[in-house]
């Protein structure tokens, strides 16, 4: 074979050895190419995947502090000085009310004697604390003791209508009224002595805990001005009061504007009498009868036994 046949025969063979090298070269260059895109693109994927998921602003500890340094709701209506000297005496002490064990007669939020058949409102547990003053039937004049009524925000109490069936207690001739005894005016604003406060069991406990009374989201108290009274009650009355709620109403107020007045506890006088006004009938009547008022309608004072 002549060398002329040689080199045509070797020429194609080493021209497809360098066509495959330099498609090796260029694979080779696409593979680094592509590694260098994906790397960063990945490693930026990692670290958004383990960042916290808040915007400015939402930074938990910041929440947290927030939420710390946020106090208590204070009450809307501030007490005025007390302006009778059984009202400055300070706080009406019920230690029969703190020391009552939960299991002796508690009352329930269903149905009561004194609530009538029909069926009973819903009636919140806890409320803001803050107060709607009465404004209806008040006047900033007038003879006898000042006092104010208010209704909590939320309990669906109207304090107009509240003011109403209270100022016709206070002046019932069976009542602390008597013989012109005591008098009473209501005011909307300016000095109270006496302030009576319809509110959530909650707020009650609150309050009348602030003197170390334990009304355990039942029953009404009376500290310093305040007349605490227990939306529950106000609302259904008590299992163990016979009567229309108007009654037991008016004997929420007796009791406590009686505190208010300085008079202390009192317990039945004998089996078949009314129960004292002054008498915790909500615990029990021992033999008396249920009773509203601190008078009969011969001018007779309705007392008991006191109770120490």
């Amino acid at each position: 074979m002549s060398a002329e046949v040689r080199r045509r025969q070797t020429r194609p063979r080493g021209g497809g050895l360098r066509r495959r090298s330099r498609r090796e070269r260029r694979r080779r260059s696409r593979i680094r190419l592509l590694v260098a895109v994906l790397v960063p693109t990945a490693v930026i994927c990692v670290a958004v995947a383990a960042a916290p998921l808040w915007t400015d602003g939402d930074d938990p500890s910041a929440a947290a502090a927030a939420s710390a340094s946020s106090g208590p709701v204070k009450d809307s209506t501030d007490s005025a000085p007390a302006s009778s000297p059984a009202a400055s005496a300070g706080v009406g002490t019920e230690p029969t009310v703190r020391a009552k064990p939960r299991t002796k007669s508690k009352p329930s939020s269903g149905s009561s004697p004194s609530a009538g058949s029909g069926s009973h409102p819903v009636i919140p547990p806890s409320g803001p604390g803050t107060f709607t003053v009465a404004r209806a039937g008040a006047s900033d004049t007038g003879k006898g003791n000042a006092y104010r009524v208010e209704a909590e925000h939320g309990t669906g109490v109207d304090p107009d209508k509240a003011a109403a069936q209270i100022a016709g207690f206070l002046a019932a001739p069976r009542g602390w009224a008597h013989g012109g005894e005591h008098t009473f005016h209501q005011v909307s604003k300016g000095a109270a002595g006496l302030v009576v406060r319809i509110a959530t069991a909650a707020t009650t406990d609150r309050i009348c805990g602030k003197s170390g009374l334990d009304t355990h989201g039942e029953v009404n108290c009376r500290v310093g001005v305040d007349v605490m009274v227990n939306l529950k009650r106000w609302q259904t009355g008590s299992p163990e009061f016979d009567g229309p709620l108007a009654d037991y109403r008016a004997l929420i107020i007796n009791h406590e504007v009686g505190h208010w007045l300085g008079h202390g506890h009192e317990t039945c006088p004998g089996k078949g009498r009314p129960a004292p006004a002054m008498m915790q009938q909500i615990y029990g009547l021992k033999g008396c009868v249920a009773n509203a008022w601190p008078y009969d309608t011969k001018d007779q004072y309705l007392g008991g036994p006191s109770v120490s």
